[in-house]
């Protein structure tokens, strides 16, 4: 289910827990699910237990619980706005809007070309350079203005 080299980078998360709880990489190993296919399809999910030999169910409970991880299809590159109070009172209605209007899609929804996904995301950690969003749960941007937001997605293309 999973290349060669997902399986690897999880066994190299499963070597920092002990022998007989390897079940505690399910985080990590998601995510590197995830880089692969982009999203956690139910069969990517229950392969994910079978490796950690884990109840299935217990892959999904993480999943659902978590907000990093996609349970459908995303756009290439998924834009998490935070939109939490500090973000907010520093302006991120603003990108938001703007974010909306350059991309033609509201929040949870996915451009035409399948290029982005615009999702609303609880705060971040940086309240100090607010407003700011992470594209893919990798990258973070702060201090954002209309004019760095379109750098940005421009650097993007």
């Amino acid at each position: 289910m999973l290349s060669p080299e997902s399986l690897a980078r999880i066994d190299r998360e499963i070597t920092k827990y002990p022998a007989d709880q390897k079940q505690s990489a399910v985080m990590s190993a998601l995510r590197i699910a995830q880089d692969e296919f982009g999203w956690l399809s139910p069969e990517t999910m229950e392969f994910v237990a079978s490796y950690l030999g884990m109840p299935a169910i217990a892959v999904y409970e993480v999943a659902t619980f978590y907000n990093m991880y996609e349970l459908k299809p995303v756009g290439k590159y998924k834009i998490t706005v935070c939109s939490n109070l500090s973000c907010t009172l520093m302006g991120a209605g603003g990108v938001v809007e703007h974010l909306q209007k350059k991309l033609g899609i509201g929040f949870g929804e996915t451009t035409g070309d399948g290029r982005y996904t615009l999702k609303e995301g609880e705060c971040m950690g940086a309240c100090g350079d607010g407003p700011l969003f992470l594209i893919n749960n990798k990258r973070m941007y702060g201090s954002l203005s209309n004019e760095k937001v379109d750098q940005i997605l421009a650097e993007l293309e």
